[in-house]
């Protein structure tokens, strides 16, 4: 794998920490500003809408820049997010803080995917993608238990600064490693938009959607969660999501050598076990060692369903992916939104701190479902014809009527 791949998983690292170390920090940043933990969960929300509406608009204001340079500038707007929510004086300016931030996530990754695609072989683009995933999922084994640490002993504006400062070296990096790769000849905004109108394009989102949704309808509320249902102390949950971390970065580099292999079957799997292990989750979380467990689970196969996530979206929108690529990162942060919200809506309900996992179950469901359709549809439209219009066998001329 080419050195460059280790650049971007650099910046792949600080946006990692940013986007999830919050989850360990709810109670605190709500006790700090007033707020219940579900408004405190917008913070969650919030992040993952300004990712759905900045990866196309970032992208489409990219498309006459170098990617090498747009990714800098991405970066330095992740560092100025970043920085506002470390001195945020209210949670309305903390929120503007994690949007700013959030801007720069999908065009991000979406413009990475496609340079760590374009820089490997064509039958390693599922693993070079999970390489620069790898520090998406390594940031929840390292930054984000560290970044809560720091958080609940110095405070988690502290928690934030460091995160500014992982985007300064995130910075460099790119600066130092990736080489300059001009943007395609020939290739316009209006061809990437074109990847839009195909229906695959638009069911490996929707399954982007519904699949990393059912993992964040668990994970946002896992510091209640843990703690008032399991029993856990306060300061498990850094070594909590450690072990999700852990399963992040096992199913991440499962689903890249997989899904190079076998793309749709690799889905198959880690969306139904998915699906029913957050089902699970409402009794095992009542377990610390069962909890633990699942927890991990949950890691391990969301970010198996990742790499080949992105790659149907790149192989389906083939010739102008970018636009698609980082729209399709969006879509896995308005799965986030829509389940923290809904879970937010089933905890304020009073269904209880266990109840976002029967979202989630059903979300992770309903991937599934689309998953089998979009295959079908697939096999439908490359097998050939027996027959043709009105029932004729293959070959043989159609009647003429007068």
């Amino acid at each position: 794998m080419p050195l460059a791949l280790l650049a971007l998983a650099i910046g792949a690292f600080g946006i990692g920490t940013t986007e999830f170390v919050i989850m360990g920090l709810l109670p605190e940043v709500a006790d700090d500003f007033g707020v219940s933990i579900p408004t405190a969960g917008l913070l969650v929300t919030g992040y993952a809408l300004g990712v759905v509406a900045g990866a196309p608009l970032m992208t489409a204001l990219g498309t006459k820049i170098p990617r090498k340079r747009m990714l800098m500038l991405l970066m330095g707007l992740f560092i100025a997010g970043n920085l506002l929510s470390a001195v945020a004086p209210t949670f309305a300016v903390m929120l503007i803080g994690r949007v700013v931030a959030s801007l720069a996530h999908g065009a991000f990754f979406g413009i990475g995917s496609v340079v760590a695609a374009e820089l490997v072989a064509p039958s390693k683009k599922a693993g070079a993608i999970a390489m620069m995933f790898t520090g998406l999922t390594v940031a929840n084994v390292v930054g984000v238990p560290l970044g809560t640490l720091v958080g609940q002993h110095v405070g988690w504006r502290v928690t934030f600064a460091v995160v500014a400062a992982l985007g300064v070296v995130g910075l460099a990096g790119i600066a130092k490693l990736v080489p300059e790769l001009p943007k395609p000849e020939g290739v316009h905004l209006r061809h990437e938009l074109a990847a839009f109108k195909n229906a695959q394009v638009l069911l490996a989102m929707a399954m982007t959607v519904l699949g990393f949704g059912g993992v964040f309808a668990a994970v946002t509320y896992i510091a209640p969660m843990m703690t008032h249902v399991a029993g856990f102390a306060d300061g498990s949950v850094t070594w909590l999501l450690v072990l999700f971390g852990l399963g992040m970065v096992g199913g991440n580099l499962i689903g890249g050598k997989f899904a190079d292999r076998a793309l749709m079957p690799m889905l198959y799997v880690s969306l139904g076990a998915l699906a029913v292990v957050l089902a699970l989750f409402t009794l095992t979380a009542h377990n610390k060692i069962a909890a633990a467990v699942t927890v991990a689970l949950i890691g391990a196969l969301g970010f198996a369903t990742v790499p080949p996530l992105q790659k149907r979206v790149l192989d389906q929108a083939h010739g102008a992916p970018t636009l698609a690529s980082a729209v399709n990162i969006g879509a896995f942060n308005l799965g986030n939104a829509l389940s923290a919200w809904l879970g937010g809506i089933v905890i304020t309900a009073g269904f209880g701190y266990t109840s976002p996992n029967w979202v989630g179950a059903a979300l992770a469901a309903a991937a599934l479902v689309l998953a089998v359709l979009s295959a079908a549809l697939e096999r439908r439209d490359s097998a050939p014809s027996a027959v043709v219009t009105g029932g004729n066998p293959a070959g043989q001329p159609a009647p003429v009527h007068h």
